[in-house]
């Protein structure tokens, strides 16, 4: 069992734990490095369910077939978005990481048609402008990973009217963050750069790492840290300004 080979519940928390607390990226990239391996088992054990929820989202609003659909997983790490996405049918996969070590993992999956090295925030997107239907981004958003500066690239490899999904952890030690990137969504939306469709609080992410993290009013054993999910429509090229496309309503979640 996961839990078992990567060792006590406890133990798993430790190591999520200080992955969490790790603010500099050059120590981030080579803790994920050397975590590559354990990665899928540690996050099952903490019944980590950004990536499927992620998925269920975009597949909601997704307007055409999936198998046609060009789909970019940036921070894709070992490809459980990936996996994701192709149970529903999304067959046509790309992914870039900052961390070799987790893109060993990805490319022994399968499930990528290509796969690239890139540290966003460091360097941009090596695609060109709108080229993907979809981008998402699951796991990525927090101190010492992926600046919420670096947002607007995403939209840059966005096809006009295609759509961008993002994630972020709502826990107290992430809330800084969250608040600072909000501020840069609503200003790309205030720009009419995109519109927001969804901003979903889910509140059982995943199992708190510590009792300080626990969401109130649940215990300290069984605990879950809460997050979100964000899902923004670009704008489309040739829409008349001033007139936005209205957003169709999701069900379901």
């Amino acid at each position: 069992m996961a839990q078992e080979e990567g060792g006590s519940l406890s133990k798993v928390q430790a190591r999520v734990g200080a992955s969490h607390g790790i603010t500099d990226l050059a120590r981030k990239l080579h803790f994920y490095d050397h975590w590559a391996p354990d990665y899928d088992q540690d996050v099952a054990a903490l019944q980590y369910r950004a990536p499927r929820l992620s998925v269920d989202c975009l597949t909601q609003a997704f307007p055409g077939p999936p198998h046609t659909a060009l789909i970019l997983d940036v921070a894709c790490g070992t490809g459980l978005v990936a996996a994701e996405l192709q149970a529903r049918g999304f067959l046509q996969l790309h992914g870039v990481d900052g961390s070799p070590g987790m893109l060993e993992q990805a490319r022994a999956r399968g499930l990528y048609q290509h796969l690239s090295l890139c540290t966003l925030g460091q360097e941009p997107l090596p695609s060109p402008e709108g080229t993907f239907d979809a981008v998402l981004m699951v796991g990525a958003l927090s101190d010492g990973q992926v600046p919420y500066s670096a947002i607007p690239e995403l939209l840059r490899v966005t096809k006009p009217g295609g759509l961008v999904c993002l994630t972020t952890r709502t826990n107290l030690s992430n809330l800084r963050y969250k608040e600072a990137l909000e501020a840069t969504l609503d200003r790309l939306e205030q720009a009419r750069e995109w519109e927001r469709l969804v901003a979903w609080p889910v509140d059982r992410w995943e199992l708190a790492t510590s009792e300080l993290e626990v969401v109130p009013g649940t215990s300290g054993s069984d605990g879950f840290i809460s997050g979100i999910v964000y899902l923004y429509r670009k704008q489309e090229a040739a829409q008349v300004e001033g007139v936005r496309p209205s957003a169709q309503p999701l069900t379901g979640l």
